[in-house]
């Protein structure tokens, strides 16, 4: 009974974790474009991030439970490293400001695990594949869609004085902060549901994880849990990644931060209805990058793009390493 209790403390680390590291994506344009302080910017994050547990399913947390690795090989040891390869790699990257996928972090984690156990025969890969293609479509359809809805409404705009522009994308700039913020608090507090449902179903069948696969149904309660770790983790907030991606990888207005952030927002309520696990980091980052090449590619500092996407590409393979250990020193250590 401790050990599945410990998991569960750990999954709620892990969202916390999540909170902290994609603070970033939920607060960095609307900071950068000093809309708000950070202080009553991570406060409105934290609010959509929790009132998002109102409005979403949990076709995304089914789809982390039980559509990437075959439920029979999943067991407290495999859920316990996952969550172990995730929140190291996180909380390094956090610590270094690289804002990374953490959806991508315990997917990692997960498949590293599952590998060591049984092999490739234990990985879905249809269900896997989904998750690695949209490592490339999610920023693509954030810098496509943020390009050409910047354009439509510089098109908009264009007989407005830009101190008017300014004044209007001020107010608006909230609105498209709190839809982000909804839209990532959706998405990402589902990977914690997930992992805690498994846990739940290995413990009502007494470890066995046969169950998995047939039933899962995630509780209201562990929905509200989800949200509010993942919104107290936005609040304390991850202020070095918050730095790169709102500051350093291009100068925003408050235009181009409502562009960037209504972009990536409708973005990843797409992915979130279809249940799929996209990283509201990717997508940000390209809605950013989008803005930004409107004033021309040099306006983008494509340096720390560059450290970014080195961060986006090592991530599964990282946490995937740190957890297949960590599943192999359990075993033996249980043994």
């Amino acid at each position: 009974m401790v050990f599945p209790i410990t998991i569960i403390l750990l999954a709620l680390l892990f969202d916390f974790y999540n909170g902290m590291n994609d603070a970033a994506n939920s607060i960095a344009t609307v900071v950068s474009t000093r809309v708000l302080t950070p202080f009553h910017a991570v406060l409105w994050a934290t609010f959509f991030n929790f009132v998002a547990a109102f409005v979403f399913g949990t076709a995304v947390a089914k789809t982390i439970g039980a559509g990437l690795v075959d439920a029979s090989v999943i067991d407290y040891q495999v859920i316990f490293s996952a969550l172990i390869g995730a929140i190291v790699l996180t909380s390094v990257c956090t610590h270094f400001g690289l804002p990374i996928s953490v959806s991508h972090a315990i997917i990692g984690g997960l498949v590293g695990a599952a590998l060591i156990k049984v092999g490739p025969a234990s990985i879905i890969f249809s269900g896997f594949i989904k998750v690695v293609i949209f490592i490339f479509i999610a920023p693509v359809m954030g810098y496509v869609i943020s390009y050409f809805f910047s354009i439509v409404i510089l098109w908009i705009v264009r007989n407005k004085s830009p101190r008017t522009v300014d004044k209007y994308f001020r107010k608006l700039q909230l609105v498209s902060a709190a839809l982000f913020s909804l839209s990532h608090g959706s998405n990402d507090a589902q990977k914690t549901m997930g992992i805690i449902t498994m846990v739940l179903i290995l413990m009502a069948a007494g470890g066995d994880p046969s169950l998995v696969g047939k039933s899962f149904n995630v509780p209201f309660w562990v929905v509200i849990t989800s949200h509010s770790v993942i919104a107290f983790g936005t609040m304390v907030g991850g202020w070095k990644v918050i730095k790169t991606l709102g500051m350093r990888m291009t100068k925003l207005s408050p235009f181009g931060g409502f562009s960037a952030e209504t972009s990536a927002g409708m973005t990843i309520v797409l992915a979130t209805l279809f249940g799929i696990p996209v990283s509201t980091t990717h997508t940000i980052t390209g809605a950013i990058t989008g803005v930004g090449a409107i004033k021309g590619f040099s306006a983008v500092r494509w340096g720390v793009a560059r450290n970014i996407l080195w961060a986006w590409v090592l991530t599964i393979p990282l946490s995937g390493f740190i957890s297949g250990l960590m599943y192999w020193i359990a075993v033996t250590f249980v043994q």
